[in-house]
């Protein structure tokens, strides 16, 4: 994919990374049996999908269905082009992500403020960033790719307002660890399109050249805008869940993730080029409804085809 821009202008293609594994499973009350996980990451995989978020490496009683993430993994098997991705808070999780010998990338969440920072990893700021130092250096003596995510950039459930300037800051040291990518994630889905562009584009000056990445909840139904926007701002590579599925544990009315098979429609209505299948998607989330016994937020699988498919 092309490096970042932001000159207004939509590119010809971008990265979508789906999340829905992990942050599409991690928050839901009802847990998913592992076999249903690797099914599901199969099929997503077939789609086109190139970048998936499998897991996360947490401690099972926070995080109750992440607690096959090992079992996941070792039974999912080497899949073609695929580049599997797992979330890690601490050394400790990365050490269990790197046991496996399983994953291309890892991410790494570094907060925005305080308070939801050390709600959601037990950590201030400045603390988060002396883990990543390490896990950072590791990785990369590992060969892993790098990427990561500055969690409420754009609202805290706590604090309220989070300005550009700790977003911008936090970004730049992160950058100055070292990282591959960063991404801008709007957890609980206040922010709007004019938001994505003045924290990008300060992102853009904090640390120029970083390929960027972004991770919207359409918790106000904000999310596809800023997606759009995002796009315009020359983020390379966007989140996405299928289905809309998603939460964060740690995070009041942190509702679900804008939905992959959404994502891909718009995308393809407005001529940029993401290389997954819209019909794959839409026969993904009609499977995965049937195991969760509930239809899912995203809307694109229960419209009709358009066009139509001719007679």
């Amino acid at each position: 994919m092309s490096g970042p821009t932001g000159n207004g202008v939509r590119p010809k293609e971008v990265e979508i990374v789906e999340v829905g594994p992990r942050d599409g499973l991690q928050n839901d009350p009802q847990l998913v049996p592992t076999d249903v996980k690797i099914e599901l990451i199969r099929r997503l995989a077939a789609t086109g999908l190139r970048r998936i978020e499998a897991t996360s490496f947490v401690h099972p009683k926070r995080v109750p269905q992440m607690a096959d993430a090992e079992e996941v993994v070792r039974r999912l098997g080497d899949i073609p082009h695929l580049r599997l991705s797992a979330l890690v808070l601490n050394e400790r999780g990365f050490d269990r992500a790197l046991a496996t010998g399983a994953f291309a990338e890892i991410t790494f969440a570094a907060v925005a403020s305080e308070t939801f920072s050390q709600r959601n990893q037990g950590a201030t700021v400045q603390e988060n960033l002396e883990t990543w130092r390490a896990i950072s250096r590791r990785a990369e003596a590992a060969g892993l790719f790098r990427s990561v995510t500055i969690a409420a950039a754009f609202g805290c459930p706590f604090e309220g307002e989070v300005p550009v300037a700790r977003v911008a800051d936090l970004a730049r040291a992160v950058a100055d660890i070292g990282t591959e990518e960063l991404s801008l994630a709007d957890t609980i889905g206040v922010g709007g399109p004019a938001d994505v562009e003045i924290r990008f584009a300060a992102i853009r000056d904090a640390a120029p050249g970083m390929k960027l990445r972004a991770h919207f909840h359409n918790t106000r139904n904000t999310g596809y805008a800023n997606a759009d926007a995002a796009l315009r701002m020359g983020v390379s590579a966007l989140d996405a869940s299928l289905g809309g599925m998603g939460g964060c544990p740690f995070a009041p009315e942190a509702t679900g993730n804008i939905g992959t098979e959404d994502l891909v429609y718009m995308l393809d209505r407005s001529g940029v080029a993401s290389g997954v299948a819209f019909a794959g998607l839409r026969d993904t989330t009609a499977w995965l409804e049937e195991r969760m016994g509930r239809r899912l937020p995203a809307q694109t699988a229960h419209c009709s085809i358009f066009p139509p498919v001719p007679a």
